[in-house]
């Protein structure tokens, strides 16, 4: 089984400011089939993660969803800053 947690924090350490301040939070979903995953940041690494029109969001979902198919399940992402 894939750690996501550990996944999604060597992802986006390396693109912000402040890899320190970021935390990475696994949450319960209804589906059983779904991993719902918090990033917790300061709002300009938010800014830098989330990028212009979204763009660097959607490529972080993506590469996550390509390591979630080994295990069939379906990543969500949610972006939040502190």
């Amino acid at each position: 089984m894939i750690d996501y947690e550990k996944t999604l924090l060597d992802l986006v350490c390396p693109m912000v400011d402040e890899p320190e301040k970021i935390k990475i939070q696994k949450m319960d979903s209804i589906n059983e089939n779904e991993v719902l995953l918090y990033v917790y940041a300061t709002s300009s690494d938010i800014s830098r993660l989330i990028g212009r029109g979204g763009n660097m969001a959607s490529s972080i979902r993506h590469m996550m969803s390509v390591c979630s198919a080994v295990d069939n399940k379906k990543v969500s992402i949610k972006f939040e800053s502190y």
